[in-house]
């Protein structure tokens, strides 16, 4: 099934309206996300309607603050594959400005939903906040629902196995403190960065460790370091391998950067876009006091992602 992406809210065909929806940002895409998605898709089978996903571009992050550091957890294209093995059928992408930013609860569930988007369903999370100054609750939803003729369902907060409420900022904070397992178990899947190899300085291919060098742009920093990896390659295969996150101060690079040493792999993929899953943290990274003392380090890093990865 491929994912119906529709942009804006005004003028839509009658074929585009319609749908049982969950209403949020779904950066990441994380398990909290996929139980509000859980519950319109339950309405969506009731009434015989699509199943859509209601979210923002710009992210109201950015509009708000947009000096902030990235945060991103996910690319459009991999937010796309997540709702699309999540069973979504339509992606209704609302452009986020301060016109919208200005507009009432009211407005937004009356002018957007009900008028724009002729949803037949919403499912919001427990702590949604809607409208100008985020006065919009789901009580509210609620209310709106019942005076405009929509449905509306609300999940409870769910939480991870440690206690805490899983949420796209507790992902980023696992990230952010090297816990990528925590942030895996979060989501339901390994946190990825995906993005266009480029052509770097050719120093690892020069040490024996040749490396896809992807740039971070607006993902979230995970914490600097070495990571076991798994690499999706553009045709689809998938190959183990270790990374650095970092700045490569040994060799007096400035930018943060993904560096990948793909396991037994000598292709040029250079231009291609590839996706490469962080699956364990392994140590910080060091500044050495040459290139003999990094080598001889990254062969260790090696065999210990090996092992984690079972090769």
């Amino acid at each position: 099934m491929s994912l119906n992406l529709i942009h804006g809210w005004r003028d839509l065909s009658e074929a585009e309206r319609g749908a049982a929806a969950a209403l949020g940002n779904f950066d990441g895409v994380h398990l909290g996300h996929a139980q509000v998605i859980a519950m319109a898709r339950e309405a969506a089978q009731r009434l015989g309607a699509p199943l859509a996903v209601i979210t923002f571009d710009p992210h109201p992050r950015r509009v708000f603050r947009p000096a902030n550091r990235p945060f991103r957890l996910t690319t459009l294209s991999q937010q796309v594959r997540a709702l699309e093995a999540l069973g979504v059928e339509r992606l209704h992408m609302l452009p986020f400005d301060f016109a919208m930013a200005s507009m009432t609860d009211r407005q937004f569930a009356d002018e957007v939903l009900h008028q724009g988007l002729g949803i037949r369903h919403i499912a919001v999370g427990f702590d949604i906040s809607f409208g100008a100054g985020r006065t919009g609750t789901p009580e509210a939803m609620k209310a709106y629902g019942a005076e405009f003729g929509f449905g509306v369902s609300v999940a409870p907060a769910l939480t991870s196995a440690s206690g805490e409420k899983i949420s796209s900022s507790q992902v980023r904070a696992a990230l952010r403190d090297g816990r990528p397992r925590d942030a895996a178990a979060m989501l339901g899947r390994p946190f990825a960065i995906e993005g266009v190899v480029r052509r770097g300085r050719q120093l690892g291919r020069q040490l024996g460790f040749p490396t896809a060098n992807v740039e971070l742009d607006d993902y979230v920093a995970p914490r600097l370091g070495i990571y076991a990896t798994r690499t999706r390659m553009r045709d689809g295969r998938v190959i183990p391998g270790v990374a650095n996150i970092g700045t490569n101060p040994t060799v007096g690079e400035v930018q943060a950067r993904l560096e990948v040493h793909l396991f037994d792999f000598d292709e040029d993929i250079y231009g291609e876009v590839i996706e490469t899953s962080l699956i364990a943290y392994l140590r910080p990274e060091v500044k050495f006091d040459g290139l003999p003392a990094l080598v001889e380090q990254m062969g260790k890093d090696c065999l210990e992602a090996r092992a984690i990865l079972g090769l």
